[in-house]
């Protein structure tokens, strides 16, 4: 079976840098997949994609080295079975709160007697190959979200479970949990600052890997040196807004030095 590259690379303490698709297309895809990042995840929960559209991106990303994985929009096993069964090498799982959730998450990804995943990969076996139900189990990456008010008192009982390999922060409903404004790259005088250190200290003492949205490169830079060994940067929109924002904005000065000049 293919090996996933993404927990080889955590396995060996090299930091993962993961890029995040919104948009519901194979050029996009296409595009992010030739940059140069170690796996990229089709968001199904807050972007634009639905099952539909996954597939097909997941076919692009299979014609390069690129690691694909998942958020799925709930904890909802058909959902998490049938974007694995497509070929997705790994799940995020939005919005899990303690361990009940944490276990019913696991297995879902899992096949028997581990977990209750049920076998019908399709294309799973296309791109892991033959030996694709022997060796699954151990294949595919399960990250359990860490976002909610209760999460945050359950840490250990989230993050002892067996089967689960890390935990990733989504520092927007973080915040929100903690009655803070949602965002990205959260100040260090922030109760949000402070519970994402927390969480990734649970997750070192638990031996779990540890994962969490960016909004800057610099942001994630920092979050690697925290221990962090998962990163996501901004998104395949954001990328495409920023930088178009940043040749408008230098056309726009430029054309108003013109304009001055001429008077």
């Amino acid at each position: 079976m293919r090996k996933n590259k993404v927990k080889e690379m955590m396995k060996v303490g090299k930091p993962v840098i993961n890029g995040w698709l919104q948009i519901p297309s194979t050029v996009s895809t296409e595009v992010m997949a030739h940059q140069g990042w170690d796996s990229l995840t089709i968001d199904m929960q807050h972007g634009l994609v639905d099952y539909t559209n996954a597939l097909p991106m997941l076919q692009t990303l299979s014609t390069t080295n690129v690691t694909p994985l998942a958020r799925v929009n709930w904890n909802e096993p058909g959902q998490i079975m049938k974007i694995l069964d497509a070929g997705c090498y790994g799940i995020i799982c939005p919005m899990v709160s303690n361990k009940n959730e944490t276990e019913k998450f696991v297995q879902a990804c899992m096949y028997p007697p581990l977990g209750y995943r049920s076998f019908g990969p399709v294309r799973g076996l296309i791109y892991g190959g033959a030996d694709y139900a022997k060796y699954a189990n151990d294949e595919m990456l399960k990250f359990a979200m860490i976002e909610t008010a209760e999460s945050l008192n359950k840490l250990d009982e989230i993050m002892s479970t067996p089967g689960l390999d890390g935990i990733y922060i989504g520092p927007a409903d973080l915040s929100l949990a903690l009655g803070e404004e949602p965002g990205f790259d959260k100040a260090e005088n922030t109760k949000a600052y402070s519970e994402i250190l927390r969480i990734l200290e649970h997750a070192k003492k638990n031996n779990i890997y540890a994962g969490i949205h960016n909004g800057t490169p610099e942001y994630a830079l920092k979050m690697i040196d925290k221990g962090f060994n998962f990163v996501t940067i901004s998104s395949d929109q954001r990328a495409m807004s920023t930088g178009a924002k940043i040749i408008i904005d230098k056309m726009k000065i430029s054309s108003k030095k013109e304009e001055t000049k001429s008077y």
